[in-house]
């Protein structure tokens, strides 16, 4: 387990009320969830008190993570789900589940977008993207002729979720899930409702906040700039709401001088290049992660629709770093 407690002892807020004691900010971050760096603060009376909320959302975390890891095997897990594509019906955690019904209603609301049973499409992106990565000289594009082959396996109506037995089953062979682009989001919010007032809970980007911190002060979360180096685009005034955003500067390969990312359209089978980051505000971690994919892959005036649809707030980025914000947003932004 990689952890370490941060206090940060010149942050101390007075709690209204006599004979209150004073809450102070701690913080603690996590290098072994998600592939990715987490990071809770909260305040509480003591170090001990804030170690023991700390313990309590790492372990719920890796729970979360083994579950949903597609690379490594888990009993209940994702990754036993696609071992058995067209074989069995494969008993998993309750979790799982869950999720994968909510993905079906992620697959729905935004027609298909936000398709976790792309896996043997993303599979071929990330071999091409690990390879290059690797032996940068010989990076190459996976061949569109097995894109389009492995597009052929990708409909939903072949994820077969039995709630009463609890099984998930894989009626087609050469199906596979891959749940990248919305387990971060949706793992947030539900283990951010294991804390009370007071928190911060940031997977990866994916940031939920618990009401407002003591006192009544606000979270302030930036917006990282897609240019590396570059200051933060802007900082959003959270008191209980999510933060979400999807970026092209996560996960990229460069073959032929031009730069691929991760976030593929299931239309052309190849990374989508209206934004170079799409930032979503709501108070459903899960939804803002969802729609952070699907709006990344939508031209604007259909992202706003859906947006507007979904009651959400929104940051697009296009590539010559323009920035279109929803009223909603500009409002969040700290003054």
């Amino acid at each position: 387990m990689v952890k370490k407690i941060i206090p940060l002892l010149l942050v101390l807020v007075l709690l209204s009320g006599c004979g209150e004691k004073e809450k102070q900010v701690y913080q603690t971050v996590f290098l072994d969830v998600f592939d990715t760096v987490t990071t809770l603060r909260g305040y509480e009376e003591s170090e001990q008190a804030f170690q023991q909320r700390a313990e309590q959302v790492h372990q719920a975390l890796q729970e979360y993570h083994k579950l949903f890891d597609i690379y490594n095997d888990y009993p209940g897990g994702l990754k036993q789900v696609n071992d058995n594509a067209g074989l069995s019906p494969v008993q998993v955690d309750r979790a799982v589940l869950d999720l994968l019904k909510d993905c079906r209603d992620y697959y729905e609301l935004t027609q298909g977008r936000v398709n976790v049973a792309m896996g043997s499409v993303l599979y071929l992106w990330h071999e091409a993207r690990e390879a290059g990565l690797n032996d940068p000289e010989h990076a190459a594009l996976p061949e569109m002729e097995k894109l389009k082959e492995a597009a052929k396996h990708t409909s939903f109506d072949t994820v077969l979720l039995d709630e009463q037995a609890g099984t998930v089953f894989l009626s087609d062979p050469s199906q596979r899930l891959d749940v990248g682009a919305v387990a971060k989001g949706w793992t947030a919010q539900r283990v951010s409702q294991l804390l009370p007032e007071g928190y911060m809970l940031n997977v990866g980007g994916n940031v939920c906040t618990r009401g407002v911190k003591p006192g009544g002060g606000k979270w302030n979360i930036a917006v990282q700039s897609p240019n590396a180096g570059e200051d933060n685009l802007c900082v959003v005034s959270l008191a209980g709401q999510s933060l979400v955003t999807s970026g092209d500067y996560q996960r990229s390969y460069t073959v032929d001088g031009k730069r691929y990312h991760h976030i593929i359209d299931p239309d052309t089978l190849m990374p989508s290049e209206y934004w170079r980051s799409v930032s979503i505000l709501c108070d459903d971690s899960g939804l803002a992660d969802c729609l952070s994919t699907a709006l990344f892959l939508l031209p604007l005036e259909e992202g706003k629709a859906l947006a507007e649809q979904y009651n959400v707030e929104v940051m697009w980025v296009d590539a010559d770093m323009n920035i279109t914000q929803t009223p909603g947003f500009t409002a969040a932004l700290r003054e």
